[in-house]
């Protein structure tokens, strides 16, 4: 079989396993007495990611080739998010919190190294066969998001958004790619003897990099844009679907199917990457994080104005935007990472740059956008309602302070020459 069809295989179930429950599982959680927590839900994602992806990645540098663990890891994660399905299924309305979110924690827990394993893996293959990892991976990458998007459309059209169904789903699919990844390129471990201390090992050292004010800044904005990265993912569902208990809307397309219309996000992410490069060249790093940072604004504004009625062209701009917001601060973020670190702390400068942003960014904006959802709005059956105009300003309000204060405080003077 072709390297890179292997490999765009490989991808595309990576982030299937994700898009089956990342954007509805909201949906089933409220009407379950679980709505007040779907922020904890979130924020697991975010605290197991300070730890895990960095002990697995240890072990598959040292003892487990990056492909088996790979599979070891979809594995555990598969079999605990069936369990959290099997479980949700058979308890129906009786459903225990503590239960539940252990074998989804549990689940997310082992899921969340596989990215980067799977990220590991394709460089390794592609590497070995001698392709330009920067030229080929992009376009393997690509199948990623179009993987989450097929997930997300296939648990809407089955009915799964307000089931525990959904949660087999994505388990099934990562026990298919937990076989799958046994079959695909061996990966070298390090035979080294060399010992690193815990702070190495762990990445730690790019901690030092707080001593410099303009880094330490960076990473401090990060973190603060972090806080809007999961909000949507864990509200933009509930809220679309809020609209059906208002009969003028209750039959619309967008309360109906509103995995598929929050999935126009992902289809411009995929988009958005493309037009990277020019924005780069014509507006530098700085402004092209700027525009990251408004572009939230927007897309918080775009759904406290819409409805899925006469005003669902809000929605879809708040979408479009959507790929603007979350690819430019992350590629721009990660490029000016890689600019201002030396080559030694270079990989670990990247990872606390995930850290801030996915892991005590996302963690903290999650817990805080519950609490917000939690003052102005209540489950009513399957449907959470109340002033959602107010808690979507409130979102945008937070993103535009913190823009307005990024272009203040962070100093960056763009020179064109160094963008290629």
């Amino acid at each position: 079989m072709n390297l890179k069809f292997r490999l765009i295989l490989m991808n595309f179930l990576e982030f299937a396993v994700w898009g089956a429950y990342l954007t509805c599982m909201g949906r089933y959680l409220g009407p379950h007495g679980m709505g007040t927590k779907i922020g904890i839900f979130y924020s697991i994602q975010g605290i197991v990611s300070i730890f895990m992806p960095a002990l697995m990645g240890i072990m598959a540098d040292r003892w487990i080739p990056a492909q088996k663990m790979l599979g070891i890891c979809h594995g555990i994660a598969g079999a605990a998010m069936i369990a959290a399905g099997y479980y949700g299924l058979m308890s129906g309305d009786a459903v225990q919190f503590g239960i539940l979110f252990t074998l989804y924690t549990i689940s997310v827990a082992f899921y969340m190294p596989t990215i980067a394993l799977a990220n590991a893996v394709a460089y390794n293959a592609l590497e070995m066969n001698g392709y330009d990892t920067v030229k080929a991976f992009p376009p393997i990458r690509v199948f990623g998001t179009i993987g989450f998007i097929c997930s997300m459309w296939a648990v809407d059209l089955l009915g799964f958004q307000h089931s525990a169904k959904q949660f087999i789903l994505s388990g099934c699919i990562g026990m298919v790619l937990a076989v799958y990844a046994f079959t695909l390129p061996k990966c070298p471990i390090s035979t080294s003897t060399d010992k690193k201390s815990m702070v190495e090992a762990l990445g730690l050292k790019a901690f030092a990099l707080f001593k410099e004010k303009r880094m330490a800044i960076f990473f401090i904005f990060s973190m603060f844009l972090g806080v809007s990265l999961q909000i949507t993912n864990g509200f933009a569902n509930p809220f679309i679907h809020s609209f059906g208990a208002q009969p003028e809307y209750a039959n619309t397309f967008g309360v109906q199917h509103a995995n598929i219309l929050v999935s126009l996000s992902q289809v411009s992410e995929t988009l958005c990457i493309l037009l990277i490069p020019f924005c780069l060249r014509k507006f530098g790093i700085k402004r092209v994080m700027l525009i990251a940072m408004f572009a939230w604004v927007l897309r918080f504004g775009f759904f406290g104005l819409g409805n899925p009625g006469p005003g669902v062209w809000l929605f879809i701009l708040s979408m479009i935007v959507y790929g603007v917001a979350f690819d430019f601060f992350n590629i721009s973020g990660s490029l000016f990472v890689d600019k201002e670190t030396s080559p030694d702390i270079r990989s670990s400068a990247q990872g606390l740059f995930m850290l801030m942003t996915n892991g005590i960014g996302a963690t903290i904006g999650t817990l805080a956008a519950q609490w917000v959802v939690n003052q102005f709005c209540t489950w009513e059956g399957h449907h959470l309602v109340g002033d959602w105009t107010t808690v979507w300003y409130i979102f945008a309000a937070y993103a535009l302070v913190v823009a307005i204060l990024f272009a203040i405080v962070f100093k960056y003077k763009h020179n064109p020459e160094e963008v290629k």
